[in-house]
């Protein structure tokens, strides 16, 4: 049975798998694969806990599906992600034959959509991946900025105590 949902549902999916990358102490960025209206396939960034550059949401939602389904080809699956996908992620999405992939946040250092060019569209490529950007882009914008302001706060508050801990011990 094909369950309809509408496609902000899906990015509140990978928005909530972000924010579980984020308690983790990942980089908050969420991914899900739908096939005829269900999830088969959930990610969200890993590489620092699993030690492993390719971990991106993307790659551990295609690689989840590609289980779940039984085959690396993920035609006439979806991608919903939480932010514009980098070169590699862009690969496999390819790769894997997704139907459409839906983004929240453009990523002006690292995406291969809108920001830097546009990978999707090289006439060299078999297949021919449809792009929707923008989907529910403030709250992904959000997370990100949340993450980032907080790490950096807490680099800060680490900063200033090793200076008063440099300065206790000279007046010792």
């Amino acid at each position: 049975m094909i369950i309809s949902h509408k496609p902000e549902y899906f990015m509140h999916r990978a928005i909530e798998l972000a924010q579980q990358a984020a308690q983790e102490g990942e980089v908050p960025i969420g991914a899900v694969v739908v096939f005829e209206g269900e999830i088969v396939g959930r990610g969200f960034n890993q590489s620092i806990t699993r030690c492993d550059p390719t971990a991106h949401a993307e790659v551990v939602a295609l690689r989840d599906a590609a289980k779940t389904l039984g085959n690396y080809r993920l035609s006439g699956c979806d991608l919903y992600v939480t932010l514009e996908p980098c070169t590699m992620c862009a690969g496999a999405i390819i790769h894997s034959r997704i139907r459409k992939v839906y983004y929240g946040a453009a990523e002006p250092k690292t995406g291969v959509n809108e920001s830097l060019c546009n990978l999707f569209a090289q006439p060299w490529y078999n297949h021919k991946v449809q792009i929707e950007n923008g989907l529910l882009a403030g709250k992904c914008k959000q997370l990100l900025k949340s993450f980032f302001a907080e790490r950096r706060q807490n680099k800060t508050e680490q900063a200033q105590s090793k200076k008063q801990d440099v300065a206790i011990k000279s007046e010792e």
